[in-house]
Formats: structure tokens, sequence, C-alpha cells
């Protein structure tokens, strides 16, 4: 890490889940996206506006919705130790950091494996992985890749190509739902994938087989790679056209905890439950605005431009270790 700059507050062993306020959680979003920036920054590049978009939600979910066990996993995850094979009994699974499988438990599937440092951020705030997890991300060898699969922390499958994972979590909630298994599937997603047909059929499917058992979570932060959604190939009126394949679905404040957790709650008999959850891609990282309307990756255009995000980065750090000294 650059030693110019100032590491985010210290690492601190989080409260149990079920004892987190909301006001907590909010707390827990700014830490992740300033530890996004942080990496950011070390990296000279990365995907940030992805974390000012998601923090809310993932640290929602992991933090107020899903029922999961303590990891499972070690706290540094091991170097890769290859494709899973003959030779390779016991293969690494990322999804161990959720917990151990059980009838009662939920399950997690995380799709936009893009957004993996996000993910592993918050694993961090959770207590599932340690700060010296990160001290080797996206190093040739790692686990704790930059575009994660399944042998990274916290993802449950390989998602490289975008949109395949709803269809293999609902495998998943089918079997479960044979086995009468009262445990839920959760899956989060990016609105970038509902322009992917196959994503439509996995809604079909869910809501011909009555695949009651699956929630999903979608970042509608407007962006993909080549630009604003809008300016590529729009989705609107993405939550009637959910609807009209079946599923129950809302539309939310993506950063709105409250709404998060009420909409998580609503009866979806029959089908999926899909939330809407409308983002910023800036949210938290006002800077960001300056490289508008492209969002996607950061990769510093100049060094001028560099010293603009270290100077706020600065300024947010200054600030989240203010919050945490009068938070204690």
């Amino acid at each position: 890490m650059n030693p110019d700059l100032p590491s985010p507050a210290p690492e601190r062993r989080p409260k149990p889940v079920e004892h987190l306020s909301p006001i907590e959680v909010e707390r827990l979003a700014d830490r992740v996206r300033l530890r996004v920036f942080e990496y950011t920054l070390a990296n000279n590049g990365g995907y940030l506006s992805q974390a000012c978009s998601s923090a809310e939600l993932l640290v929602g979910l992991y933090g107020l919705l899903m029922r999961l066990a303590p990891s499972v996993a070690p706290l540094v995850p091991p170097a890769f130790s290859g494709a899973p094979s003959a030779a390779q009994a016991h293969p690494q699974r990322g999804g161990d950091y959720n917990g151990p499988r059980a009838p009662h438990l939920d399950r997690f599937f995380f799709s936009p494996v893009h957004y993996s440092l996000v993910l592993y951020s918050v694993l961090i705030e959770f207590g599932r992985l340690s700060e010296g997890a990160l001290d080797h991300f996206d190093e040739d060898g790692s686990t704790v890749e930059m575009i994660g699969a399944e042998h990274s922390p916290g993802i449950e499958v390989t998602a490289g190509s975008l949109a395949q994972t709803l269809s293999q979590a609902m495998g998943v909630a089918l079997a479960r739902k044979l086995r009468g298994e009262p445990g839920f599937v959760w899956v989060f997603m990016s609105d970038g994938e509902f322009q992917e047909g196959q994503t439509w059929e996995a809604l079909a499917a869910l809501a011909y087989h009555e695949i009651d058992n699956v929630k999903v979570v979608v970042d509608v932060n407007g962006q993909q790679c080549d630009g604003p959604m809008d300016g590529v190939m729009t989705i609107s009126p993405i939550v009637d056209r959910a609807r009209s394949f079946g599923a129950t679905a809302l539309e939310i404040d993506g950063h709105d905890l409250g709404a998060l957790v009420a909409a998580a709650n609503t009866s979806h008999p029959g089908g999926p439950l899909v939330i809407f959850a409308q983002t910023d891609p800036c949210r938290g990282i006002e800077v960001l605005r300056t490289r508008a309307p492209r969002f996607h990756y950061v990769r510093f255009r100049s060094d001028a431009e560099r010293a603009l995000f270290e100077d706020a980065y600065r300024e947010l750090a200054a600030d989240s270790c203010g919050g945490t000294e009068a938070g204690r």
C-alpha cells in the first residue's frame, strides 16, 4: 500500500449480526467503500463505482438479512491449489466463507464477480476475513482475485460470464425445496445482467416451477463497461418486465436499509422475489463524478487526476477515523 496514504480505521471484531443497528450497518458500508478506494489507489485502478453503489446492499444482506453461520474457511486465504480434479479431492471453496451448509441456513450466490473486492471488504467487516486477506489481492496465484471465481472468498460458483448465476442458484433452490429445507437462496446481481437472455429464462423457469425460496437483490446503478445503460440497451420498465415473467418484483432506494429489509420480507408465493435497488455509482465518493459519464472501471489518466483522488481519499479516511473514535 502507499505509505503516504492513511489506512482505514483499524480492524475490529464486529458485533454479532443480530445486534447490529441500521446505523451501524451504514457505518460499515462507508468503511467498505473506503477500503475499495484504498485498493483502487494502490493498484492504479479498480471497480470503485461498484463499491459506491452496492456497499449498503451487501452489508445489509450480511448484517440484517441472511441467515449464515460463521465462516469455516481460513481468515487469510491460501494460494490457489489447482482446479478440481481426481488429484484435488478437496478443492478450495469460496462459499465456505459464508459458513457451512445446513437445511435451516441460507445460501448466497454472488453473480457480478467484478465486484469481488467489495465482497472481500464486506467479509472483513464481518470478521469472515482478516485484514491480511488482501495482502495478495490480484496477484498471480492468489485466490483473492480482482474478478473472483468459485475458489475466491465468499463466491459460491464461478460466474465470469454474467447472467449464469441465477440459473445455477435456481437448481440449488429447487433441490432445497424438494428436500423441504426452510433456508432461502439469495442471489446478488447487477442490472447489466438483465440485458442477457439467460436471466429472463431463469426467471420464467423459477415462476413455472413455483420456486419461491429465492430472493434476488439487483444493484441498479445504470452503468456498464460501455457507459450508461440507457445509452447501450435499455432494460426499462424493468419491474413490470420481471412481473410479467412471474416474479414478485419491487423497486427501492438501494441506499435505504429500511427499505431493503422491508422489501426482503415481502411475501412471494409461487415464484421468486426480485428487489431492484436503484443506486448511485458515486455514492459516498463525490470525486468520482468528475469521470462522468463513464464509471465502470477507474484507471487514472494523469498524475493530476490521481492526486485529486488521493486528496479525496485522505479526507474520507480522516472523517472515518473521527467517526470511528466517536462511535466507540
